[in-house]
This record gives structure tokens, C-alpha cells and sequence, in this order.
């Protein structure tokens, strides 16, 4: 499971927590039900947002949750799960995206993608994902062709971008398929006066995405010669925390020009998480004491595994539970350190278990221990 949004269970409390499970386990079942169970490799954290703005916008219906049975990532334990169009959407996007991960991986030959039939194969998955995500858009009323576009278009500018290239020409691509898909959940809620404000949102967010991979991504990039949007347009990494920061700004007014029924988690996930992940992203997040004790100090970035291999490690760490419940797992593709789901915590919060954040309008914040 990846993305940028992964939110500590001390903040969240367990009115959140348990809303934050829903709706992750109701994203990897749309996409179970819908298109698979292979499909359901593409589950990520940030695709979860898009059930979490469709069921903050609308009234609750009867039918809202319901009880999934016993799975590994849940330690064999039943559940309730997030339901409806919000899910389908987010499965749609996810697969169209994934899709095209895929087929970029195959254009730079990566790892194994590097021999015909292992390249081959992996282009009929992407094909077949990129037509499940077609079919699951259609079914909620989106347009999938849109991220196809902005995808397509992506590969243009980079090969276009160089020095002196502003570093929002290469993001836009991202910024315009994130904001048609956010805008999308003010329809599915029957809260179109929401699309602007939401569209907007997307777009900042889709800007997020973009500069925190390419953050996140430079060392190893550089020291395998892969493409960078920082080192290619020749930007500084304080320029890309500038950009980023405005963007967290961005998305903070651009929620709250929108309406919701109970916007908590939303609030709680775009304002006070996603500006974390912007801390971890440029080191400027405190250290947290679990891991105090392994000491500060350089690392080389670690090697990142092929799509094959990746695939192999994330369908073992699901099997062994150990995404869930380990303290501490190897990320399947980009093999960096990271938490189980159920353990995720970067904090030290003294109110471990409280209710959190109501989805106060004016933040920085209101809550008294920060968004716990």
C-alpha cells in the first residue's frame, strides 16, 4: 500500500481510525468486486480520499457500511467497510493510474521490464487494468479518458522539460487528473456546488503528489540515472518547499468554500496529515521516539525492486499479515521502511485514543494536542 497520506493511529483516535479502515478496506473489496483479485494490488492510502470526499459531502444512508469477512491484512478478523459509488470511484482511478505506472515502467525498461516477455506480460496487465478502470469510471459516471489524457501528456512534457522549465508545466498533467477526479465526488454526493471548490483541492493535491515523489525520489534517481523533475528543470529543493507549502495553503481554503455533512476525517487527512507527509518528505518532520534509538546518521537510498518483484513482495507481505500488524515492513517496490497500518505512529501523543479533530473550519488548529 502506498501513497503520500498515511495517518497515525494516535491522531486519529478510534471514532477515525475506524472510518480510516472502512474506507481502505472498502477501496481493495470495490476493487475485489469489481475487477478481481489481482486487481486489488493497486489499493493505496491516497486513493482512499476520494471515498472519504464522497461520503463527507452526502447524508448517510442505511446501507453505508456494511461487514466484510475475515481477511489477512485484518489479522483474520471481520470488519466494517465503506460501500457504495465513492469506493467504485476511487477503484477506477486507482487501476487507470496504476495502469499507467505500468506502462511508463515498461517504456524505461525497468528490471526485468527490460526483457520482452516479461515486458509483454506486463503490458497486457496494464492494458487490462487501464479497461477495468474505464468500465468502473463508466459505471459512476467518469470520464477515465481524462487521466489517460493528462498521463499521456505527462510523458511529453518530460521529455520536452529541461532547464529553466517551470516546475508547474510538469505537474499539471498530475494537477489536472486529481482535480476531475476530487471534483467527481461533489456529483456522486449530489453536492454539485462542491466540483469548483473540490477541482480545485485535486489540483493542489495532484501538485503534492508530484513534487513529494520527486523529493522523496531524487537521491535514488541520481544514483541510477532515472528522470527527475527537480534535477531536469534544474529546481532547488526550497523552491519545491515553497510550491508545496502553497499548496497546502491551497487546499486548506479550497475545503473550506465546500460543504459537507461531516467533513472530520477529510479535514483531518488533507489539512492536518497531508502536511506532515510534507515534513517527512523534506526532513522537517520531529523524529519519532520508536525510532530515536536506531540513532541520526546518512543512509544510502535503498534499491528500489522491479514491478515483478514488487508485485511478488506486496502479495507476501499481504499473506503474512505483515502490512497490517508489523511494527515495522519493507515498502514492496521502493523497499523504504515502513510501518503496518495497524502500528503507524509518529508521535507521542498524550491523548492516545481521543475522538481527534471535528473538522474545525479555522486551523492551526483548534484541537488542543494538533489534530490527535
Amino acid at each position: 500500500m502506498f501513497g503520500m497520506v498515511r495517518p497515525c493511529g494516535h491522531r486519529l483516535g478510534k471514532r477515525f481510525r475506524d472510518q480510516w479502515m472502512a474506507h481502505l478496506c472498502g477501496l481493495c473489496l470495490a476493487l475485489r468486486g469489481d475487477h478481481g483479485q489481482f486487481a486489488r494490488l493497486v489499493t493505496n492510502y491516497d486513493g482512499l480520499l476520494i471515498s472519504v470526499l464522497t461520503e463527507a459531502q452526502a447524508p448517510r444512508p442505511d446501507d453505508w457500511r456494511r461487514t466484510a469477512g475475515p481477511c489477512p491484512l485484518r489479522g483474520m478478523r471481520t470488519a466494517s467497510v465503506a460501500r457504495g459509488e465513492g469506493a467504485r470511484l476511487a477503484a477506477a482511478v486507482s487501476l487507470v493510474l496504476a495502469s499507467a505506472k505500468v506502462r511508463d515502467h515498461v517504456a524505461d525498461g525497468d528490471g526485468l521490464l527490460a526483457r520482452r516477455p516479461v515486458a509483454a506480460a506486463a503490458r497486457r496487465v496494464a492494458a487490462g487494468w487501464g479497461r477495468a478502470g474505464a468500465r468502473g469510471g463508466t459505471a459512476v459516471g467518469f470520464d477515465t479518458g481524462i487521466l489517460v489524457d493528462a498521463v499521456d501528456r505527462q510523458l511529453g512534457i518530460e521529455a520536452l522539460a529541461g532547464p529553466g522549465t517551470p516546475l508547474l508545466t510538469v505537474t499539471e498533467p498530475t494537477e489536472t487528473a486529481t482535480a476531475a477526479a476530487f471534483a467527481h465526488t461533489a456529483v456522486l454526493a449530489g453536492r454539485p456546488g462542491n466540483a469548483g471548490p473540490l477541482a480545485e483541492a485535486g489540483r493542489y493535491f495532484g501538485r503534492l503528489a508530484h513534487l513529494l515523489d520527486a523529493v522523496e525520489d531524487r537521491a535514488a534517481d541520481a544514483a541510477s540515472g532515472a528522470w527527475n523533475p527537480l534535477a531536469a528543470t534544474g529546481t532547488p529543493v526550497a523552491e519545491a518547499r515553497r510550491l508545496a507549502d502553497d499548496a497546502l495553503r491551497g487546499i486548506r481554503l479550497a475545503l473550506r468554500d465546500a460543504e459537507f455533512a461531516d467533513g472530520g476525517l477529510a479535514h483531518l487527512l488533507l489539512v492536518h496529515e497531508l502536511g506532515r507527509s510534507v515534513d517527512r518528505a523534506f526532513g522537517t518532520a520531529p523524529s519519532c521516539s520508536a525510532h530515536a534509538a536506531h540513532g541520526p546518521g546518512p543512509e544510502a537510498p535503498p534499491e528500489k525492486r522491479g514491478l515483478l518483484a514488487g508485485c511478488g513482495m506486496f502479495a507476501l507481505l499481504c499473506c503474512s499479515c505483515r502490512m497490517c500488524c508489523a511494527e515495522e515492513y519493507e515498502g514492496p517496490w521502493s523497499r523504504r521502511k515502513r510501518e503496518g497500518c495497524c502500528q503507524n505512529c509518529d508521535c507521542d501523543c498524550p491523548c492516545d485514543g481521543c475522538d481527534g479533530c471535528d473538522g474545525c473550519d479555522g486551523c492551526d488548529c483548534c484541537c488542543p494536542c494538533d489534530g490527535c
